[in-house]
């Protein structure tokens, strides 16, 4: 059985004190061990001193002392003295060279009485001091649930704890979420409930634990508890978190391009961050917001607040107002708190305040309240006069007033935590509208509530009275909604939040009023009617008419109408003053409509019978072989005026070219006019497609319905009758839109624009192409954006104001005199890249008679496109004839050139390369002359070589040491004075280092290793120490000291071999001398002498000891000589006797039913506790009338507490309920009384 145990002893009768001393000053730490032979070692920040010029470390008997010479700020740390199991920490104060004069006096004396100025003494094992939790609490809470934060997926534990001394009955707990969610029906696979009882302290232990939570489980709860007439209640708030992103090192992208030195030497190599996109470092320096808050004006507060994420601006501006009140000077306090602190959430923060007692005790306080030791989240420290509270992964929650209180002296500070940045996910998207649409640009930021701000070309937005700009929030996503768009709207919109910005176009273009059908010239005759007619797109736009150049009037003879998009001027009864140039004039457009009305006077003379047929097409101001131009689509009415007698005939021809006409017919007709139409000399049908002819009593009419380009030609109306024939030939000729042009080809790229190259289209329309229109969009959207409302007259275009890295098409319409054609198909997508900046910091690294090593830093820009490598090049001094250095291109930012002739003056240069081509080239301010350059030797040791090495026996060791010079310098080693012993130890040099090669170690390997490098007059020398350590010899000298009772005494003496390292325990066994079967007594047990405990009498017991160290036991243990003989006593053990109990007792209720009043419609319980034995038989009765058997109603009995639940009760079920108890020994019954209220009947009439 293991030995009772016991407080620590301290290993220290005289313990080093904290000092202070001038830089550049000299002190002396002194310390006196309990022991003589009792080894002290020295640290300093947890690291081991090792003797050298700076650090004297001398050791007399049980005097201890450590000297610094040549103190400087750097020494200002915290040391600590570590003998056995013992470790006392103490600090050296360092004061600058100023100073002297005041304090030479008192730090001289300091130092040479050792006299401590300020003290700090911290013992291993140390006491733990417990966290005062004495609170100010009420009702019968002895300790409340507090307000806890857990990550999502994680378990957190609430806890509170009940006295039960005072209480007559056991205390009932129930927990609650909100206000009503009782979480005991909740219980389950998220969420148990436990208890727990201490009869010691009377103590009642409740526990909430909830495991794996969710985000829907934040909230405030509430923890009631009550026992009999006493009740109390605690609130407290639980606040789940998004599980948080592994945080990439961003100290692991970094490398060193030279391994020449330490960890100091080199420069940084920043190619692995090049390959990670998605890693961005921020240089920016740390921003103190409460500095930025007090400096500021107060027009300045809001855009303070939305630059760094401050939610509660009002709450920080009175914890503000409180800051900048002055506080008295402290007696207890040699540095106050600071006025405020600043964090990132998930950070940690430490908040440190100087002490002038270094013994005294503080409180830390939380918005007035004191701060408890939970787990790792709050962490006090005690470092001399400094008193340390850490914050780990800082909350909103965490944003508070901090106080530090010793007595009644207070210093305070505010804590501001700051909110991560949001990001935009989702960015705008370029748009394009007509005027007088509705425009909505959206976003999608990563935090909902998050603040955002929108800009048209660098002014704010806000919500203007005509409600022209309309902001909206949808969770996550923020819309900005124009109604309806003008030209001014016109712009670059940008959305930003404090963690990022996005920026989109938007183009707003007028509707063009096209013209679906134009007014055609009309030929009438006297006392006819005539009709303008006209149909435009849109059909709100109105217009007028006009008379060569006069508005015209409407009246009973002149109608003009507006039905839709017709517009209509009626003329009836023509006479002569009709005959004019008549306009239609769009109201709002710059454009009109025009036609002629030429009125035909019909003369009547006579004629002869045999009047031969004649064509007048001077009558409808057209002359024979005269072209007539139709646009595609729309329709085409000739109306040819015909005269002769007998009627002629009329034959419509359309002769392609190289046709000829048919042979005229010498066939006559009726007087009747009768039209034919034919086609390359065949008659068509009148009714057949949408050609076709129409005879009238003094004209023929041709029409054409929808126009095509197959109608295009020369068409024929020949007229006949037996006094002859009439020939006049009409010229056709259909225009329409341009074809498509071809894909656009893209023939250069920068880095926000590209020229686009394309061909004209193959035809034209039969009109000449007055330019294209070009429109760009995004690879992955689908709105197409216009670039130019004009039309291009080139083929080529510059297009500019794109967004480097994103993909684009292109693609063109082409314009004639009828309108736009088709788009072209889009071009291949492309992306518009540019070249980086060059790069920078090139320097000289190293140079030789005939090599030299460059290095550089990347470029500062890199671009979409990345970075490929990069090319070196170089040239003699005088010339410009550049000479790659290698072929293709490399990824390092380094490079050594060789084969470089000696003595000549060289200049270099370096380009960056990516898909857009070279970088401007970063040239050496001056050329290099190649020649080596002389370099003092110098040895770089690790910081894990500055410590002893210790291996064990049989280990490999393998040491390498850095080093620098030019020319390669002669490395020599040694061993405490004396050359190395090859056989044993390899040595290894190259031009950077030098290795130590020991294959199996042995304990001879022990030592002082020194090494020296040399050049020529000039040499550097370092110092390792190497222990190699092994299992230590067996104890000596075991012996049983004293046997008594059941308790043996024994005592040995340390062994003479310790392994070459401390003896840390000793590990004691026993063994019965019938079985000889080892048991451990002790493990690792630090003393010379133990008692052996709990022995069995009548045994005889050997023991042995083997000895521990850091490598384990013994080989083998120490055994004792002698044994131990347990005597027997005769003692005879009689067990009591004990009475059995009788627990019969008649029924007895030990809590009565209480009088309730329940809602309608919502079950109810009625509970009362019971004790008697034999277990009673339980009767419930209504209004005296037995209910055992009424489904209504169910009955339990769980530990002695009978509840009678009603479902869903209704006003007819109140009355007076009766519990009965009845056991062989008696009877009891209770009693009370239920009211049931009709709530919901009540509500209703309420609101009727």
């Amino acid at each position: 059985m293991p030995e009772p145990a016991k407080k620590a002893a301290s290993a220290f009768t005289k313990k080093p004190k904290s000092l202070e001393a001038v830089a550049g000053g000299t002190v002396v730490f002194e310390a006196e061990t309990e022991k003589k032979d009792t080894k002290v070692k020295w640290q300093r920040d947890s690291a081991d001193i090792v003797a050298s010029e700076k650090y004297l470390i001398t050791a007399d008997g049980n005097k201890h002392s450590l000297t610094i010479n040549s103190i400087s700020k750097e020494d200002d740390v915290v040391y600590s003295a570590i003998a056995g199991s013992s470790k006392v920490k103490f600090e050296l104060k360092v004061k600058e060279q100023q100073e002297k004069t005041e304090n030479a006096a008192a730090s001289s004396s300091a130092s040479a009485e050792g006299q401590p100025q300020a003290s700090h003494e911290q013992e291993a094992p140390a006491e733990s001091q417990q966290p005062d939790t004495r609170q100010d609490l009420t009702g019968l809470f002895l300790e409340k649930p507090q307000s806890g934060e857990v990550t999502m997926g994680a378990n957190i534990t609430f806890i509170a704890k009940v006295g039960s001394a005072n209480l007559i009955k056991k205390p009932a707990v129930k927990w609650f979420k909100g206000k009503w969610m009782d979480l005991a029906s909740k219980a389950g696979k998220h969420l148990q409930l436990k208890e727990l009882y201490d009869r010691n302290t009377k103590v009642y232990t409740f526990e909430m634990q909830i495991i794996g939570a969710k985000a829907n489980y934040s909230g405030a709860y509430r923890c009631e508890v009550s026992s009999k007439d006493k009740f109390d209640s605690c609130n407290f708030d639980l606040i789940v978190h998004e599980a948080r992103v592994e945080e990439i090192d961003i100290r692991a992208a970094f490398r060193r391009t030279s391994c020449d030195g330490g960890e100091e030497a080199g420069e940084l190599d920043f190619s692995a961050l090049l390959r990670k996109r998605a890693t961005q470092v921020s240089n920016e320096p740390e921003v103190d917001v409460w500095d930025i808050l007090k400096k500021a004006p107060a027009s300045e507060y809001e855009k303070i607040a939305f630059q760094y994420g401050i939610t509660d601006l009002r709450g920080m501006l009175k914890r503000l107002k409180r800051m900048k009140k002055e506080e008295k000077k402290s007696e207890a306090f040699l540095k106050k708190l600071d006025p405020a602190y600043q964090v990132d959430k998930g950070h940690k923060m430490k908040i440190v305040v100087e002490v002038a007692d270094p013994d005294a005790e503080v409180k830390w306080l939380k918005n007035g309240q004191e701060i408890q030791m939970s787990g790792s989240r709050y962490i006090f420290e005690n470092v001399g006069n400094k008193r340390i509270l850490t914050i780990n992964n800082c909350s909103l929650a965490d944003d508070a007033a901090y106080q530090c209180v010793i007595g009644e002296e207070k210093c305070f500070t505010e804590l501001f935590v700051k909110e991560p940045p949001v990001l935009i996910v989702q960015s705008l998207e370029d748009q394009m509208a007509m005027k007088g649409e509705r425009v909505e640009f959206v976003c999608e930021v990563s935090e909902e509530g998050a603040l955002v701000k929108w800009e048209k070309d660098g002014v704010e937005l806000t919500r203007e009275e005509t409600f022209k700009y309309r902001f909206k929030k949808d969770g996550r996503k923020h819309y900005l909604i124009i109604n309806e768009a003008t030209k001014e709207d016109c712009g670059h919109y940008m959305v930003k939040t404090n963690g990022g910005e996005s920026v989109a176009e938007l183009m707003v273009q007028e509707k063009d009023l096209e013209v679906y059908q134009s007014i055609a010239d009309l030929t009438v005759k006297a006392r006819d009617q005539a009709v303008f007619k006209c149909e435009v797109s849109d059909e709100n736009v109105k217009g007028i008419w006009y008379k060569n150049g006069m508005e015209v009037k409407a009246n009973d003879r002149v109608h003009i109408t507006h039905i839709g998009r017709n517009h209509k001027l009626t003329i009836d009864d023509v006479n002569p003053e009709d005959e004019g140039d008549y306009t239609f004039v769009p109201e709002g457009y710059a454009f009109n409509l025009s036609a002629k009305l030429n009125f035909l006077e019909v003369k009547i003379d006579y004629v002869p019978r045999q009047d031969p047929p004649k064509i007048h097409l001077d009558c409808v101001g057209h002359t024979p072989e005269t072209t007539i131009i139709v646009v595609a689509g729309n329709k085409l009415r000739l109306d040819v005026p015909i005269t002769g007698d007998p009627a002629p005939t009329v034959v419509w021809t359309k002769v392609d070219k190289g046709k000829t006409r048919p042979p005229k017919s010498e066939e006559s007709s009726d007087m009747e006019f009768s039209a034919d139409l034919m086609k390359d000399g065949k008659v068509i049908s009148d009714t057949d497609g949408r050609v076709h002819v129409e005879t009238l009593k003094d004209h023929c009419v041709f029409t054409i319905e929808g126009a095509e380009r197959e109608d295009e030609g020369v068409y024929t109306v020949v007229v006949k009758n037996p006094a002859g024939e009439d020939t006049a030939d009409i010229t056709v000729k259909v225009v329409d839109v341009p074809d498509p042009p071809q894909a656009p080809k893209i023939v250069s790229l920068g880095e926000d624009w590209c020229n686009v190259q394309w061909e004209p289209p193959a035809f034209n329309g039969g009109q000449p192409v007055l330019g294209y229109v070009l429109e760009r969009k995004k690879k992955k959207s689908y709105r197409w954006m216009r670039l130019n409302f004009d039309p291009h007259k080139g083929l080529t275009y510059e297009a500019k104001r794109m967004i480097e890295g994103m993909a684009y098409e292109m693609r063109i319409y082409a314009v004639n005199a009828i309108g736009m054609s088709r788009p072209s198909a889009p071009s291949q997508p492309f992306v518009p890249i540019a070249p980086t900046s060059e790069p920078h910091c090139l320097t000289v690294d190293d140079i030789t008679d005939t090599s030299i090593s460059l290095k550089w830093r990347p470029p500062e820009r890199v671009g979409a496109a990345g970075l490929d490598g990069y090319t070196v090049e170089y040239c003699k001094e005088g010339t410009d004839e550049w000479v790659p250095a290698f072929e293709g291109l490399t990824e390092r930012t380094s490079v050594n050139i060789k084969n470089l002739p000696t003595g000549e003056k060289m200049q270099f240069r370096v380009r960056a390369i990516n898909e857009a081509g070279a970088s401007t080239p970063a040239t050496l301010a001056q050329p290099v002359t190649i020649r080596e350059i002389m370099q003092r030797p110098k040895i770089w040791i690790p910081r894990n070589l500055r410590q002893t090495v210790v291996k064990r026996v049989g280990e490999t060791i393998n040491i390498v040491l850095p080093f620098q010079g030019k020319p390669r310098p002669k490395v020599t080693w040694t061993k405490d004075g004396e050359a190395l012993d090859p056989k044993q130890v390899g040595v290894r040099n190259s031009d950077f280092d030098t290795i130590l090669f020991i294959r199996r170690s042995e304990r001879k390997d022990s030592g002082k290793y020194d090494v020296a490098v040399q050049i020529e007059n000039m040499e550097d020398k370092a110092s390792l120490h190497i222990q190699v350590v092994d299992k230590p010899g067996p104890p000596q000298n075991l012996k049983i000291t004293e046997v008594w009772g059941f308790n043996v005494a024994l005592e040995w003496k340390p062994p003479k071999d310790n392994g070459n390292c401390e003896i840390t325990g000793y590990t004691i066994q026993k063994a019965d001398k019938k079985t000889m079967e080892w048991f451990n007594v002790y493990e690792h047990y630090r003393r010379t002498n133990c008692v052996a405990s709990d022995l069995i009498m009548g045994n005889e017991y050997i023991f042995r000891v083997f000895a521990v160290n850091m490598c384990g036991l013994s080989e083998e243990p120490c055994t004792s000589k002698d044994s131990a003989y347990i005597q027997k006593t005769g003692i005879v053990y009689k067990p009591p006797i004990y009475k059995e109990h009788d627990f019969s007792e008649a029924p007895k209720f030990t809590h009565p039913l209480v009088n309730r009043s329940v809602i309608a419609g919502y079950n109810a319980t009625l509970s009362c506790a019971l004790r008697g034995w034999p277990k009673p038989k339980v009767i419930w009765y209504k209004n005296k009338m037995d209910i055992s058997n009424e489904p209504k109603f169910r009955m339990f009995s769980k530990q002695g507490v009978l509840t009678l639940e009603l479902r869903k009760p209704c006003p007819f079920d109140g009355g007076t309920y009766t519990c009965k108890a009845i056991n062989d020994l008696g009877e009891a019954e209770v009693e009370c009384r239920l009211e049931v209220r009709a709530y919901v009947a009540k509500a209703a009439s309420q609101e009727k």
